[in-house]
């Protein structure tokens, strides 16, 4: 019989299936949070493919507040623009600017190294990948999850834990299993792919994509010939995609029909990269160095819901669609970020089984929006829909994704255009402390803060002092206070506080960029949520109504009318969620 997570004080809470950045980004969210995990992968090692290349700036900061954005920094390189040619003449030079006060800019990274950092960091948690242990089955019922492994060893191990995440990409065996729908369909086109090095002199951190328009008279955007290059680390190197040979596109060989992702057959060799690099490079080009090759297929599909009971799903296993503009495995890994504190908190016994129905009402919006906006934009072009060009990058940057209205963001407060409830918490500079003689940032302050954060913002420090205390009253979070820049010269020390915890930290917002940016209403207080998106937004004094209203609304998220059935030995009982 397996043993249940409960016997035993070591034994896994969560099993993710699937280890590549997505289940490895929930691996990190949830062992950073004391979360007991086990992470299984049935290939038998990293893949050395640089798949998925494009780090958005938001998962940037993500990785930020998890503490492992120098790593990163050290192995990616900057991705400043793409270069567009049409039929061998340059036609735009989009430059991937985005305002000062967002910290990173677009990165390039193989996937591989990715995965690497990830795994690295994982490990350091005390959580290994087991590599060529696949998932076979599983069932649940209303306190936990029943799952069936086959080791690498080829032995079958039956394992109990609390809950399952499938990050077990666009064929996945636990979406399946939950017979979850993936309505959507496939692209009829086949893609070739390259990591390749070139010798032409186009400047390296610049994307390029040239075309000839298609001849069919369509005007629907396709194209005969598509060259699309994206840098790479390593001088002249890119991932090279490219419409294959005008055969018939081969039958899905998968058997569950879902045509998505790499050929597991021979790739195409230099020669065939080569011949469509001589007919659509901007000027002559050789190739070499060829590390790898595949051919590919494209759908576009999603699922009717993220999860059932205590089994979810999240990246590939969700939702696949276009690659245009790298939003699929950062999108992936936001949904990891939101579910894993989520879970966090049920586990602890900090909050209601309920709040976890808030992972498909916050992220499967999300996946809608892109995999639509994906498909407009590889049939139509990326010029097309309502957006200007400074919202479009601020879009792909993924910036602009929030909750605002939704089940875990209550009422606003202050200016409608300032952040609120939902929204992405803004980084801002300039904050500075009596000790340190540089400024900081934002996420400077919240880095390696795994919870919730309150901030309190105001004039007056003995009122922010008092709204330090009301914050410690209504759930012991950790506020942390911004001296308004008006205030009087010299950062005073807060009063201590009245429970005798812990001083509260405190910073001058001597730039006023918090205020250009939170656009306090007077002296404000704002929840930023362990994903970095403002939870609440209310007015200094009533910071513990607001803060208790929050607190409770996570264990009953509004707008849930579905009944959430909850066994989890702690809260065995039917939480009704309206």
């Amino acid at each position: 019989m397996a043993l249940s997570p409960k016997d035993s004080p070591t034994a896994p809470e969560v099993l993710i299936a699937g280890a590549g950045p997505v289940g490895l980004s929930a691996a990190a969210e949830l062992g950073r949070r004391g979360v007991r995990c086990r992470i299984v992968d049935r290939l038998p090692e990293r893949l050395p493919y640089a798949k998925a290349v494009g780090i958005q700036p938001r998962t940037l900061e993500l990785w930020d507040r998890m503490g492992l954005i120098r790593d990163v920094l050290e192995a990616a390189i900057p991705l400043r623009g793409q270069l567009i040619y049409v039929d061998g003449r340059e036609q735009a030079r989009i430059e991937l600017s985005l305002p000062p006060e967002v910290p990173y800019g677009f990165a390039a990274l193989p996937q591989y190294e990715t995965e690497r950092l990830l795994e690295q960091y994982v490990a350091g948690l005390g959580t290994s990948v087991e590599r060529g242990t696949e998932l076979l089955s599983f069932t649940q019922d209303p306190d936990g999850v029943t799952a069936r492994l086959r080791t690498a060893s080829g032995a079958e191990e039956e394992l109990r834990v609390r809950y399952l995440i499938g990050c077990d990409g666009a064929h996945s065996v636990v979406r399946k299993t939950l017979g979850l729908s993936y309505e959507g369909s496939a692209f009829p086109e086949t893609y070739m792919l390259g990591d390749v090095e070139a010798d032409w002199d186009l400047p390296h951190a610049y994307g390029v994509r040239s075309s000839r328009p298609s001849a069919d008279g369509h005007g629907d955007g396709s194209a005969d010939d598509l060259l699309v290059c994206i840098p790479l680390p390593g001088a002249g190197r890119y991932r090279m995609s490219m419409k294959a040979p005008s055969a018939p596109a081969s039958p899905d060989r998968a058997a569950d029909g879902v045509a998505h992702g790499l050929d597991g057959g021979r790739g195409p060799g230099l020669a065939d990269l080569q011949a469509v690099v001589d007919r659509l490079a901007p000027r002559p080009t050789r190739l070499s160095a060829l590390r790898w090759s595949s051919v590919f297929r494209i759908s576009h599909r999603i699922v009717d819901r993220y999860g059932e009971g205590r089994v979810f799903v999240a990246g590939d296993a969700a939702h696949i669609h276009p690659p245009v503009g790298a939003q699929g495995m950062n999108t992936g890994v936001q949904d990891a970020c939101n579910l894993a504190w989520k879970l966090a908190l049920v586990l602890r016994g900090e909050a209601g089984p309920a709040l976890l129905t808030s992972y498909d009402a916050e992220r499967r919006p999300v996946g809608e929006e892109v995999v639509g906006r994906t498909v407009r934009h590889a049939t139509q072009g990326m010029e097309t829909g309502p957006d200007d060009q400074r919202t479009r990058l601020l879009r792909e940057a993924q910036l602009l994704v929030g909750y605002r209205g939704g089940p875990l963001s209550g009422a606003s407060y202050g200016p409608d255009e300032a952040p609120q409830p939902g929204d992405r918490a803004p980084d801002c500079a300039g904050l500075t402390t009596p000790i340190a003689v540089y400024p900081l940032r934002l996420l400077d302050v919240l880095r390696g803060r795994p919870g919730h954060v309150v901030l309190l913002y105001g004039a007056d420090a003995a009122a922010l002092a008092r709204a330090a205390d009301a914050a410690r009253a209504a759930g012991d979070l950790p506020p942390l206070a911004v001296l308004a820049r008006e205030a009087p010269d010299g950062l005073p020390a807060l009063p201590p506080s009245a429970g005798q915890g812990p001083p509260t930290p405190l910073y001058r917002d001597a730039a006023g960029e918090f205020a250009r940016l939170y656009l306090p209403d007077g002296a404000t207080g704002f929840v930023v949520r362990p994903d970095g998106q403002l939870g609440a937004r209310f007015p200094l004094p009533d910071t513990e109504a607001a803060l208790s209203g929050y607190l409770r609304g996570l264990s009953v998220p509004s707008g849930l009318r579905d009944p959430v059935v909850a066994g989890d030995g702690d809260h065995d009982l039917e939480l009704d969620a309206g």
